[in-house]
């Protein structure tokens, strides 16, 4: 997964031809940490249908608070320049891919 932070985000996910899926996360979440493996696993296997990036909060505070980003890991799922979906907290591969689906046809 590629990681963005705030001078890339527009050109990353805002212009973005496909929809990107954002993991705004810290390198001291526990839960994060754990996130990351299955966020992995699903880049590659959405590879071509959905972005996939990551962005630290820490490095990006301004960014994050802007999206209403006060837990993580918070998962944003764009579209057109907008967001569509939303996911909070650790999710299983099996959630996230019906979030994913569900958000794909929204």
């Amino acid at each position: 997964m590629k990681e963005i932070n705030s001078s890339s985000f527009k050109q990353e996910v805002l212009q973005s031809d496909l929809p990107v899926l954002v993991d705004f996360y810290a390198g001291w979440c526990g839960p994060c940490r754990m996130l990351a493996p299955v966020m992995q696993q699903l880049a590659e296997e959405y590879a071509g249908k959905v972005k996939m990036v990551k962005l630290n909060v820490d490095q990006s505070p301004e960014l994050a608070s802007s999206f209403g980003i006060n837990s993580i890991p918070a998962l944003l799922y764009f579209q057109g320049g907008q967001v569509k979906g939303s996911s909070v907290g650790l999710a299983s591969k099996a959630d996230l891919e019906r979030k994913l689906n569900a958000w794909g046809r929204a």
